[in-house]
């Protein structure tokens, strides 16, 4: 790439090149991988202007998790206008579509960067604590009691689901409708061990698919 080239792009669009070149590198390498040397060589640009934008290596590292989670985040978030347990099918659906399309990528922040710097896995925890509160307003507005116990088995079957989706997903070719239908009936057994049935008139009863008691 040309110095004439390089000074068209302002800050911004630098920073964002740069993000976006990172992101791109996880998809067939990990994470502790990528130097700036590498980042650099790969934009056309010095190691210094890599340091300029992220004065150290996991600074580096942070962001292009941070943007690789918004990207997924923003992928799968969840349609307000669909009933709850049709939200959650619809998410799920996007979910495992954006996990096929970003195969290396998710790898690569399920796996990869469970042995990078706390700051990093930070980020990739942020992601785990928005899909769980995402499940528990679904299976609240169905009318699950909300609890303790509840929050803890969300966020426990988020690390549970992200292992199944690299083994069925990213690992495996099974059919996505197949895979949706696993994760729904994993997380029903997930809220209803956590005793998320709907309480009417004193007595628990547990959510199908449907959104209706069984």
């Amino acid at each position: 790439m040309s110095r004439d080239h390089r000074t068209r792009l302002n800050p911004e669009e630098r920073r964002a090149q740069l993000l976006a070149l990172g992101v791109a590198f996880l998809a067939d390498r990990s994470l502790d991988e990528l130097t700036a040397e590498k980042l650099a060589t790969r934009a056309g640009v010095s190691r210094g202007l890599v340091f300029h934008y992220f004065r150290t290596l996991t600074g580096l590292h942070r962001e292009i998790v941070a943007t690789a989670r918004d990207a997924l985040l923003i992928a799968t978030a969840p349609q307000p206008e669909l009933p709850p347990i049709e939200r959650l099918h619809d998410t799920l659906l996007r979910f495992v579509a954006f996990v096929r399309e970003h195969r290396g990528t998710f790898y690569s922040l399920v796996r990869g960067v469970a042995s990078g710097d706390a700051s990093v896995r930070e980020v990739v925890d942020q992601a785990r604590d928005a899909n769980a509160d995402r499940l528990l307003d679904v299976f609240t507005e169905a009318g699950a009691p909300d609890s303790r116990l509840l929050r803890v088995a969300l966020r426990s079957w988020v690390g549970f689901a992200e292992e199944a989706l690299v083994e069925l997903a990213v690992s495996g070719d099974d059919p996505a409708d197949e895979i949706v239908a696993f994760l729904e009936r994993s997380v029903k057994g997930v809220v209803d061990a956590a005793g998320g049935g709907v309480t009417r008139g004193g007595s628990a009863r547990r959510l199908d698919l449907c959104g209706q008691p069984l």
